[in-house]
């Protein structure tokens, strides 16, 4: 007995029986004000026992719609009024055709939103197959990433330790700086995994506030510089005043992390450049480097997490970053793509002017 009066059963029971209401309701207003037509009546009915359909479970409510549909088409918009009356000339075929046109409209209306509601576990599983494949990446990379300037770290540090009385002041003052610069890539790489991993988990949302960008661009270069004082840059920024919606601190990890890659893996003597361009719809961000370019087996895999520089300095492998970039970017429904030019390559993502509603 509780199993049959579930609570789905009795709201689309309430759903079957306020629709039949309320289009009972219509009907009355379009045949005694607008028109006395049969078949516009049979039409609105059917557009109600379509929405019935639509809004319950399974196929029973809709086919009992149908059923109750015609009668009250022949009880009340059909003479004599009021009164139930199948002895009219051709109505038992006008019954048991507008009964099966409306059960196969129902029966259709069903399946179709079975066939979405497919859909959209298939879509769901297939996200949830994604974030595993990123998770089991990104913990690759972590292994390989990570491993290697803490091991670096140890070294220095115990040789340090052994042979500090016999180390010039020079080479020591050297081993210093690789171990601060090995501690400072780590922590960066901290950060950077700490941001993906709230975002992936749903624990941290983005807070989406409108951004100048010329001090979002300005604040990120100003943070890389700080990591790296020698760094030159070529930035080129629209003179109007530029508002957008997004997370300013991630926006700048975006930057900073394509600029970095752009400095480190390039191998090019000449600065990278950072070009903002204004269009219609979106801001479109341009980190262009003119050096040895991205192999092209590598462009469709950069962002997932496994790809390794080919630098001999292996604690700079970039696939973390760029993964990381990844998400930022589709958690703020923008795009990001990496791709080549004549001389070099370029990484270039956009951000909606506009808040966008899934």
């Amino acid at each position: 007995m509780k199993k049959f009066f579930s609570a789905q059963r009795i709201h689309d029971l309430l759903i079957t029986v306020l629709f039949l209401i309320f289009t009972t309701a219509l009907c009355f207003l379009l045949f005694f004000f607008i028109s006395e037509h049969p078949a516009n009546i049979a039409l609105l009915y059917l557009l109600g026992i379509i929405t019935i359909a639509y809004c319950t479970t399974g196929y029973l409510y809709g086919i009992v719609s149908c059923f109750f549909g015609v009668i009250f088409i022949n009880c009340f918009f059909t003479f004599p009024y009021f009164k139930v009356n199948f002895m009219i000339s051709d109505y038992p075929f006008t019954f048991l055709f507008m009964l099966a046109a409306s059960a196969i409209t129902s029966t259709t209306t069903t399946h179709l939103k079975r066939q979405a509601e497919t859909l959209a576990r298939h879509e769901k599983q297939l996200a949830e197959a994604d974030k595993e494949k990123m998770r089991a990446n990104l913990l690759r990379a972590v292994s390989h990433d990570l491993r290697t300037p803490l091991t670096s770290i140890m070294g220095a540090l115990a040789t340090l330790e052994e042979n500090d009385a016999d180390y010039p002041p020079e080479e020591r003052k050297k081993v210093i700086h690789n171990v601060y610069e090995d501690a400072s890539w780590l922590l960066n790489m901290v950060e950077n995994l700490l941001s993906i991993t709230r975002i992936e988990s749903g624990t941290s949302r983005l807070k989406k506030s409108p951004e100048m960008i010329e001090e979002v661009v300005a604040e990120a270069v100003m943070r890389l510089k700080k990591r790296f004082p020698n760094a030159e840059i070529d930035v080129s920024i629209p003179d109007e005043i530029i508002l957008i919606p997004m997370d300013a601190m991630l926006i700048e990890q975006v930057l900073m992390n394509l600029l970095e890659n752009a400095l480190v893996h390039s191998k090019s003597q000449r600065p990278p450049q950072l070009i903002v361009e204004n269009r219609p719809d979106a801001i479109c961000f341009h980190v262009i480097d003119y050096g040895i370019g991205i192999t092209p087996e590598h462009l469709n895999t950069i962002f997932d997490g496994t790809f390794a520089s080919s630098s001999s300095d292996v604690r700079k492998g970039m696939g973390i970053g760029l993964s990381i970039c990844k998400t930022i970017i589709s958690t703020h429904k923008g795009t990001l793509i990496a791709r080549n030019h004549d001389s070099g390559a370029e990484f270039l993502f956009t951000l909606p002017k506009e808040e966008q509603h899934v």
